[in-house]
């Protein structure tokens, strides 16, 4: 794990680990929203990007020309970073149409830690530690484990399996961008500008499917905690935490979302607890662990950082 300090790293991990137990409070909100309204779940989607666009958008207009300043210095990796954040949603939502959950899961959250790892062995010619690839193992392990319990028994088809590739490298290649992008971007500004362009971004497909519904205090209430909460708070916290640690690390770490997802349908939907999930959690939370003792060590300055630097 590269970290200029030991301290920088495990807060670091606790941000990545923040954002993915909110991101993983999310799936219960949708499921409660679409039986309130009818929306579909890009519609969802593009809502929680707007309300997160408008509250982030309010926050920075005292630094609206900072906000400027950075789609000038880097708009390529502004906008493939809003664009990403868009695609990857809605090719997970086409994968768990035409997949289920489970499938579409384990694909695509499963593939980013690997594709990270595989990228970042070339970019900086370092294999990753043996705690690291450990910890990746462990987790990845624990999410087929906890998805199992959680799918819906749909088969894989040909169209949806790509859906569910698609998504995963999507998301490698954002999260890998994205954390050189906060080298020079701050976070905040990054959040606001990803939100606004992934808002944008989703609204054709969004209105051809339809974003109408009848309005009332619940389902507003609860899209605005989608946007704010699950997406503004998660996502600066996201990238907070990617200034000082490899892509292949947060993402392992931000595998805390499906058993936080799993945990909350045990505890607010009456699901039962099954042993995978117990077995699969204990695995995640392992990993975690595991990363977060490495981040202990002392660190000192290694190549691959140096690599980093460079590019």
């Amino acid at each position: 794990m590269s970290s200029s300090s030991s301290p920088s790293a495990r807060l670091s991990l606790l941000q990545l680990s923040v954002a993915g137990v909110l991101w993983g409070t999310a799936g219960v909100v949708v499921q409660v929203v679409a039986g309130r309204t009818g929306l579909g779940a890009v519609a969802i989607g593009f809502y929680r990007l707007l309300f997160a666009a408008g509250i982030m958008l309010i926050i920075g207009l005292p630094a609206r020309r900072r906000i400027w300043a950075a789609v000038r210095s880097a708009p390529v990796a502004v906008v493939a970073a809003g664009a990403g954040l868009a695609a990857y949603q809605a090719l997970y939502f086409i994968a768990v149409r035409l997949t289920g959950v489970s499938i579409a899961t384990v694909v695509s959250l499963g593939l980013a830690p690997v594709l990270l790892s595989v990228w970042e062995t070339i970019r900086t010619r370092q294999r990753p530690g043996n705690a690291e690839l450990a910890a990746s193992a462990a987790a990845v392990l624990g999410l087929i484990l906890i998805s199992t319990v959680t799918g819906d028994g749909a088969t894989a088809t040909g169209l949806g399996l790509l859906a569910a590739v698609a998504s995963g490298t999507v998301y490698a290649a954002s999260t890998a961008l994205s954390r050189q992008t906060t080298q020079g971007v701050p976070p905040l500004i990054l959040t606001t500008l990803s939100c606004t362009i992934g808002a944008i971004t989703l609204a054709p497909i969004a209105v051809a499917q339809g974003v109408a519904f009848t309005p009332s205090l619940r389902p507003i209430l609860l899209l605005a905690y989608l946007g704010v909460v699950t997406t503004a708070l998660a996502y600066a916290c996201f990238y907070t935490g990617l200034r000082h640690t490899t892509g292949s690390v947060a993402v392992v770490v931000t595998l805390l979302e499906p058993l936080t997802a799993a945990l909350l349908a045990v505890v607010l939907l009456g699901e039962p607890l099954a042993l995978p999930t117990i077995v699969g959690g204990l695995l995640l939370l392992g990993a975690v662990t595991t990363l977060y003792l490495g981040a202990g060590r002392p660190a000192s300055p290694q190549p691959q950082e140096e690599a980093a630097t460079r590019t």
